[in-house]
């Protein structure tokens, strides 16, 4: 397969490189951007390229429809992936990220397209469970902005405190929100991928609910807690990808095992 290419309207490279030995496709949580993972390649080795998944409607693609329903999503997505796996992939999801890297690892399966090395999902509970949050999509935009800083914390202060902004940005977080009540979970036979699960040790959802996406593969499991509330992504970025950096060297390591 020819080499991927590069800029590409879905993709963000900040950190070319070239000789790299894996794609760690990284994908943010509802109203987030790219930009989330701008500095995440200084944390990890040089044989891996992180690319971070740009979806229509926030930051540079702002002017764009957003989408609202995680079939089509994952239907527009899958043949961005395959036109880049000229060299092996990961799956980073956080949150939303998290039920959009299942269902489009489920989806390349389906379609026969190049499937990733590794899933790694963070700060989303296992998606045959039912979600055990109230939904908050209808409600006003002050209760919604309150009632996103009560449950998930991190909220932007500046855009809590500045009207002009809300109006930017919750139409984004409304149809992402949207999209994730679009979701319907339906059987399928576990991945044969290795799936790592994060989550937060002051975050709302359950370790017993991290734990059940063991079901959803064959292969290793492993699941981690760190500090913080949902948005432990953010602060403490250097501790997650440090884990998914160790993971990877495993992965490499028993590559080499299996070739020799």
């Amino acid at each position: 397969m020819a080499k991927a290419t590069f800029p590409n309207h879905w993709l963000r490279c900040y950190q070319r490189r070239p000789a790299a030995q894996l794609r760690l496709l990284c994908f943010s949580y509802a109203g987030g951007g790219a930009s989330v993972f701008r500095t995440w390649g200084e944390h990890l080795p040089e044989q891996v390229e992180v690319t971070a998944v740009q979806l229509p409607g926030r930051e540079d693609r702002f002017r764009e429809q957003p989408f609202r329903h995680l079939g089509k999503l994952v239907d527009a997505l899958t043949p961005i992936v395959a036109e880049h796996a000229d060299i092996p992939l990961a799956f980073f999801g956080h949150s939303m990220g998290g039920l959009i890297v299942f269902e489009l690892t489920r989806n390349l399966r389906r379609t026969r397209g190049p499937m990733p090395k590794w899933l790694f999902i963070s700060a989303r509970w296992a998606p045959d469970l039912p979600d055990f949050l109230p939904p908050i999509i209808d409600l006003a935009d002050s209760e919604l902005v309150r009632e996103l800083q009560d449950r998930y914390g991190g909220f932007p202060s500046a855009i809590a405190a500045d009207p002009d902004l809300q109006a930017l940005f919750l139409p984004i977080v409304r149809a992402d929100l949207e999209l994730i009540k679009s979701y319907v979970y339906r059987p399928e036979l576990p991945l044969d991928c290795p799936i790592s699960v994060y989550g937060g040790l002051g975050d709302a959802i359950a370790r017993s609910s991290l734990a059940a996406w063991r079901a959803q593969t064959t292969a290793a499991f492993r699941l981690s807690m760190l500090p913080g509330d949902h948005f432990y992504v953010n602060a403490a970025t250097a501790a997650l990808v440090r884990l998914i950096a160790t993971e990877l060297t495993e992965l490499w390591q028993a590559r080499r095992h299996d070739e020799t």
